[in-house]
């Protein structure tokens, strides 16, 4: 048995190389722990046959280079972390380890259903669309062509809180727009999925890509292509792609239904000549849009419910008094706003201290109820969670619910419940704080005496939540709006209802079971 004489050993004092996960013309991949900071990475090593090649090493270097930034701005594309050179001078870098399947092993399988597939393409036109807005290169802002969209660089994972989570992957032959840098001479591709101008050997720009895409799209629709070649060779291929007509929908699946404006698009993406087709993946998107709010607007909201009840969601109440809170004199001397109604309402504000920015909720209640979380505090159990969707309007859905055995068992928790639009500024920049700082203030006034601050309650948050609050900020940017805030906020007010019961049970029985009942 020939066994693999990395597995085992420490890269760079801190990965430990566990398993060999996969392997191709331009290098390996393994798995491996990260033993300074916990956690399992994957390491892409350079093919020790191309070492020797400067060119492929740059190649090499910039891929790791381009994934680092991309990875930043989008969660589509594949996050590379470290770029170093082992002690047998090859090249490696490290990425996040990405657990799910291919497009091509997913369509290879079955049939997508409309509003899955919508999801999946809609997500890999935003990691497109995040490519091509480029990224900085000494100084300079240059779009990235990916040159190699094919179902098997794209990976689809099962993401506990965010459902499918599409990544791209294969950066290997991606190219820089600069204006004083000339394209390669040599072909690199896929030949089934190039575009005319890339098997030309022309400059290519992003509506290339968008070539690749159409290719992609059909086949994910009718488990076929849309071209076919007479043999697997580049004049074949060269071909079929200058003077085939792609095969209608219905030749390739009669049985499919697609409807006639996604049809036209992905027609449209397979038009021979690059002006013809949408001139950005920005217009693939705007079409996609009222298909998806049409047939996706009721579809799985980004946030499984069952598995963030599991995430440490009920808690024991840290609070304190005003005086000695965390923000010192700046909370105690808040006061309620003089534009908000003085009445048993909530809403969400950063509050500025000078020195830094806070998350909070503000809540008006009935004195009596107040004295009673100060005086009883050590029975109070909180609930916490968030629930997103991107679509049709991005929204997150803020929960939070305090139960006390001494006044809520006839009246049921005392729940304190915010939206969040993160399509504008202040929702993202309130999501982001709370993903920093894991934790927010809750504040509450009374309504016998509403300007001064009677009590603040300390909320810590998850690690996995403050995760995904961050990765929300993020998304919610590049995701278009494709119907009316109200639609959204009706999604997550009927998956609370759904959640509600179960919520209510876990802090009775919390509270039941507390060594103080």
């Amino acid at each position: 048995m020939i066994t693999d004489p990395h597995i085992g050993h420490l890269l760079a004092n801190r990965y430990q190389l566990v398993e060999l996960v996969g392997k191709g013309a331009m290098g390996r991949v393994y798995r491996a722990e990260d033993v300074l900071l916990g956690g399992v990475i994957a390491v892409k090593f350079l093919s020790q046959a191309l070492i020797v090649n400067d060119k492929l090493r740059e190649r090499f270097k910039f891929e790791a280079r381009t994934c680092a930034q991309l990875g930043q701005k989008s969660i589509h594309i594949v996050r590379v972390t470290d770029y170093g050179i082992n002690e047998d001078d090859v090249p490696f870098y490290v990425m996040e380890f990405l657990q799910g399947s291919s497009l091509s092993e997913i369509i290879s399988t079955q049939t997508l259903l409309l509003p899955r597939f919508l999801s999946l393409a809609r997500q890999i036109c935003l990691g497109l669309q995040c490519a091509h807005q480029g990224i900085l290169m000494d100084g300079q802002l240059c779009p990235i062509i990916h040159r190699d969209i094919k179902p098997s660089n794209i990976l689809v994972s099962q993401n506990a809180l965010l459902g499918e989570l599409v990544k791209i992957l294969d950066f290997g032959i991606a190219k820089l727009l600069q204006e004083d840098s000339g394209q390669t001479s040599s072909f690199m591709g896929t030949l089934p999925y190039c575009s005319p101008e890339q098997m030309e050997g022309q400059d290519l720009d992003s509506r290339s890509d968008v070539y690749s895409l159409g290719i992609m799209m059909f086949e994910m629709l009718t488990g076929k292509m849309p071209l076919q070649a007479e043999t697997h060779t580049f004049g074949a291929w060269y071909k079929a792609h200058h003077s085939k007509s792609p095969r209608s929908f219905k030749s390739a699946n009669p049985s499919l239904k697609v409807p006639h404006a996604l049809e036209n698009l992905v027609m449209g993406c397979l038009e021979k000549k690059s002006p013809n087709r949408p001139q950005s993946v920005a217009e693939v998107l705007k079409a996609l849009e009222p298909l998806e709010q049409r047939y996706s607007a009721n579809h799985q909201i980004g946030t499984r419910i069952g598995e963030a009840l599991a995430k440490n969601t009920i808690t024991e109440e840290r609070s304190q008094p005003v005086t000695p809170s965390p923000s010192g004199n700046i909370v105690s001397h808040t006061t309620w706003p003089k534009d908000k109604p003085v009445a048993q309402i909530v809403f969400p504000q950063i509050l500025s201290t000078g020195k830094e920015n806070i998350p909070t909720i503000w809540v008006m209640l009935p004195q009596k109820e107040i004295h009673s979380l100060q005086v009883n505090r050590i029975y109070n159990r909180i609930y916490k969670n968030f629930l997103c969707s991107m679509s049709p309007h991005p929204m997150v859905l803020w929960l939070t619910a305090i139960y006390n055995r001494f006044h809520s068992q006839e009246q049921g928790p005392r729940w304190l419940r915010c939206y969040l639009d993160v399509k504008n500024s202040l929702g993202r920049e309130m999501l982001r704080l709370m993903g920093e700082k894991g934790e927010y203030q809750v504040l509450l006034f009374a309504l016998e005496d509403p300007p001064q601050c009677a009590h603040v309650i300390t909320i810590t948050i998850h690690p996995a939540q403050c995760s995904l609050l961050k990765q929300w900020a993020i998304v919610s940017q590049s995701s278009p709006s494709v119907g009316q805030p109200s639609m959204t906020k009706n999604l997550l007010q009927a998956e609370f209802e759904k959640l509600k019961p179960k919520i209510v049970e876990d802090l009775e029985s919390n509270s039941n079971n507390s060594p103080w009942a």
